[in-house]
């Protein structure tokens, strides 16, 4: 695998840097602390470990299957302060390049790999932004052409946060979608961590946190709770997948599963305007909405 070779305008990003966040009000600080973006999650992290280095990396090394819950709950927080931490994002950034530094190994087609190396720990960022496009269409609204070329700025801002240099990632929405098409055509695969994460018949450990009354009506549901779970999970998963890159991991959707996702989704795009902001916004969206709205005034 290539990484790109585009040229970028923009400055890059190194892990001594001071890298600023995306900007408050622009189209990533509104949608990434909404909870609906919990739902983007998922298909975005298939499409990660739809690589085969990446794929090699998280079977080996990750803890998805042993603390699913606390790796869900890090990974959430981590993704929100690339974001919103403000200062604190850099520091962000360098503490998930810290975490790779030793990830290293033999993917599924016998090459080895590290995962710093620049075309997996781009791909890992560059995958989430067609997914972001996709579901919003679903759970937010159709972007115009000026808010997408707005929101892959954005991205190569959190990219340079993360310690991606402007050479390893497209420098435009242009030239970003020819990349796509031949990860998707030449790299993606439907690796074993792939499959797993849509699968219903997998063990899942229950959740031990939250309030007493919680735990205890978790442990007593927990077969019917996690059936569900695991249901929803691949539903979700696949839905919000763009369709070309369900066909490049082979996986199936039916119309009468599209029907269901629009149905559900027309629910959640309505209900959740309406909830109130502690209810609405993941906790350091809606502690940065706060300074940003004092900070006005």
């Amino acid at each position: 695998m290539s990484p790109t070779r585009s040229k970028s305008t923009g400055s890059h990003s190194d892990t001594s840097g001071h890298i600023a966040p995306p900007p408050p009000g622009g189209v990533l600080w509104t949608i990434a602390g909404d909870v609906r973006a919990l739902l983007m999650l998922p298909p975005a992290f298939t499409m990660q470990v739809a690589h085969p280095a990446i794929g090699a990396g998280v079977d080996q090394y990750s803890v998805f299957r042993s603390d699913p819950w606390g790796r869900g709950e890090r990974s959430i927080r981590s993704v929100q302060l690339w974001v919103y931490g403000g200062e604190g994002a850099a520091e962000e950034g360098r503490r998930v390049r810290r975490l790779h530094k030793e990830i290293r190994g033999t993917d599924t087609r016998g090459r080895r790999y590290h995962a710093l190396d620049p075309a997996c720990y781009a791909w890992v960022h560059a995958s989430g932004f067609p997914v972001y496009l996709y579901a919003a269409r679903y759970l937010f609204r159709a972007f115009t052409p000026a808010q997408e070329r707005a929101l892959y700025t954005e991205w190569l801002q959190v990219g340079r946060i993360l310690g991606i240099h402007d050479r390893d990632m497209p420098a435009t929405i242009e030239e970003y979608w020819p990349h796509y098409h031949r990860m998707l055509a030449e790299e993606i695969e439907s690796t074993p961590v792939a499959r797993e994460l849509v699968a219903t018949d997998v063990p899942l450990p229950r959740p031990t946190g939250g309030p007493l009354p919680v735990r205890v009506l978790t442990r007593l549901a927990w077969p019917l709770l996690r059936t569900l779970f695991l249901r929803f999970r691949a539903f979700a998963t696949v839905g919000y997948m763009p369709p070309e890159a369900r066909a490049a991991i082979g996986l199936e959707w039916s119309p009468a599963q599209e029907r269901r996702l629009r149905r559900f989704s027309a629910v959640v795009r309505t209900v959740v305007p309406l909830l109130p902001e502690r209810l609405r916004y993941l906790p350091v969206a809606r502690e940065a909405r706060a300074r940003w709205r004092a900070a006005a005034h």
